[in-house]
């Protein structure tokens, strides 16, 4: 995809997809909380594991991005957008993904 496609699919799945991504996760462990089951702890190992990837993943995409526009003299706005679409791709993809897998689980 493009960049501008790119950016704003992954700023679509953050606005639209993370509420639906939490939502989920709630219900499962209120469901836990009201049966007295144990929580599924590989799920709340992986909502937290994921997170710090994604964070770390964001980090070196958005110093890349910002080197890459220093060594090619870009813009100002050009280097925002490419800072900006790098930093955001990350949580996009983790969310697009949770949301397939997590309606997976209920099928």
């Amino acid at each position: 995809m493009t960049g501008g496609r790119q950016f704003r699919r992954d700023a679509f799945s953050l606005w639209l997809e993370a509420p639906l991504v939490i939502a989920m996760r709630c219900h499962e462990m209120g469901f836990a909380a009201l049966t007295g089951s144990t929580q599924n702890t590989a799920e709340m190992t992986k909502m937290v594991t994921e997170k710090m990837a994604a964070t770390a993943e964001s980090v070196v995409a958005a110093n890349f991005a910002v080197a890459k526009a220093m060594m090619t003299a870009a813009s100002p706005s050009a280097t925002a957008r490419a800072v900006s679409e790098a930093a955001i791709k990350p949580y996009g993809k983790r969310v697009r993904r949770n949301v397939k897998r997590l309606t997976a689980k209920k099928r």
